[in-house]
């Protein structure tokens, strides 16, 4: 494609695009930042396991939000890929799609976790239980979509002439999902869908444990805690939802049915709905750690006192 004589059909969208997700990117990385930093001023705030497991959360956001918005910030901005090049197609979506499955993976096994921190913490008691049912899993979350997606994506690639390099993502256009109707439907189902599912149940679940127990036990510290846990997971969750439900419909639909089912509205705006996850959750991070704003907010109460301090002559 001859870019110097292209022209963009899409300019009014795709700078919109462009400035929500710049506007958004860079009050996220900061917050995040902030939030490292608070994490290594408070080490003894990493001794809450539920605290260890949104770390690594805000970490895989956080290279999201360095490392993998640049290049769909870059396409909108430019109005196609550039660099227009097959390599460059294969690596950007195999990274995209790992980061995204991770953060996904992520948040479907804190879910269920969090059961077990909330009525049975004392089973992270023994050394033997907290690395089986506890680090094990996170650690196959993390690693698990890089050796998926390597294997499908970069592995055995097409001759490249499948890729649209005036779209997002250079089309979505990998070998399985056009070729391979099995492994697109995998993918889509199991590795993206069944996480959004058990997400989605395993908060409902929690809700109504929490809502019975409380009930028992007619308030009390515990249930303070428990409360507090609960909302923390529903609130991050819910981003999730939000961001993968419309596009899992519209794109089982497509492999399943009809390949141009609802394609426009996928293609413009229901998978960009995936970004809102790390340029937005470090906003709600801040709600989960009530430590980090008293920890803001008494350094800028002692920055405006050293400001205003009067010193004499």
């Amino acid at each position: 494609m001859d870019m110097k004589t292209f022209e963009d059909s899409k300019f009014v969208l795709h700078r919109t695009k462009f400035f929500i997700l710049i506007t958004l990117q860079i009050p996220a990385i900061i917050i995040s930042l902030l939030i490292f930093a608070f994490f290594i001023k408070h080490r003894t705030t990493l001794n809450a396991l539920q605290n260890q497991a949104l770390l690594i959360l805000l970490i895989v956001t956080f290279v999201e939000l360095v490392a993998d918005l640049p290049m769909p910030i870059n396409y909108y901005y430019l109005g196609y890929v550039s660099p227009a090049t097959p390599s460059y197609c294969n690596w950007w979506t195999f990274f995209e799609y790992s980061i995204h499955l991770i953060s996904e993976l992520l948040m479907a096994t804190i879910s269920i976790q969090r059961h077990a921190l909330i009525f049975s913490p004392n089973i992270f008691q023994s050394r033997l239980n907290l690395y089986v049912l506890y680090y094990a899993p996170l650690a196959i979350c993390v690693t698990y979509p890089f050796i998926f997606y390597f294997i499908i994506i970069l592995i055995a690639p097409c001759d490249g002439t499948q890729w649209d390099f005036t779209s997002n993502m250079c089309g979505y256009a990998n070998c399985y999902l056009l070729y391979d109707k099995f492994l697109g439907m995998f993918d889509w189902a199991a590795n993206n869908g069944s996480p959004v599912v058990v997400i989605m149940l395993a908060n409902l679940a929690l809700v109504i444990r929490v809502i019975r127990h409380k009930r028992r036990q007619q308030g009390g510290y515990s249930w303070k805690k428990q409360r507090r846990m609960t909302v923390q997971l529903v609130l991050i969750s819910s981003l999730y939802l939000f961001a993968w439900l419309p596009s899992l419909t519209i794109g089982v639909t497509q492999i399943m049915n009809s390949p141009i089912f609802l394609a426009n509205i996928q293609t413009d705006y229901t998978l960009d709905f995936m970004y809102l996850i790390s340029l937005l959750s470090p906003w709600i991070y801040i709600k989960l750690l009530p430590d980090f704003k008293r920890w803001i907010l008494k350094k800028v109460r002692r920055d405006e006192l050293t400001r205003n301090t009067v010193r004499p002559t």
